[in-house]
């Protein structure tokens, strides 16, 4: 499938793809939420329609973010599973995470503070680091079984 990009500049491309109100979420989702089944995403907090949930993991699995396979215990049960395309924005979403404490909870103080966010405000590089090999490491696992 062709995507249609509104210019050339590589910011606004890259919107083009990650900037709707969903795709970094689902992302965020798998990455730090370990949540990988179109029902985990359906259940979770942030409650994505299901027509939205399909397009963008659609979209994701077209562009190579995401990988669409098949549970290794359940054949009938699909995986969206993050490339390496997509681990590559682990340290954008650190940088939105870092952002966000830093400037958005004179507005939304019940962001979560906890133990992970201190070692993401200690070093982010370490922060995201551990989520990357965290991950890595599950996709390992999960491609082994297969």
């Amino acid at each position: 499938m062709e995507h249609k990009f509104r210019c050339n500049c590589p910011f606004t491309s890259a919107l083009d793809i990650l900037g709707d109100k969903w795709t970094l979420v689902i992302i965020k989702q798998m990455l730090v939420e370990d949540m990988e089944t179109f029902k985990d995403f359906v259940e979770s907090d942030e409650a994505i329609a299901t027509n939205i949930l399909s397009t963008r993991l659609k979209l994701l699995e077209e562009l190579g973010i995401v990988m669409k396979t098949k549970r290794p215990d359940n054949k009938k049960t699909n995986l969206y599973l993050l490339t390496e395309k997509g681990l590559a924005l682990t340290p954008i979403l650190v940088e939105l995470a870092t952002w966000s404490d830093s400037y958005l909870r004179d507005v939304h103080p019940t962001i979560v503070n906890g133990e992970a966010m201190e070692l993401l405000r200690k070093d982010k590089m370490a922060f995201a680091s551990a989520l990357e090999k965290k991950y890595r490491e599950k996709l390992a696992t999960t491609m082994y079984m297969r």
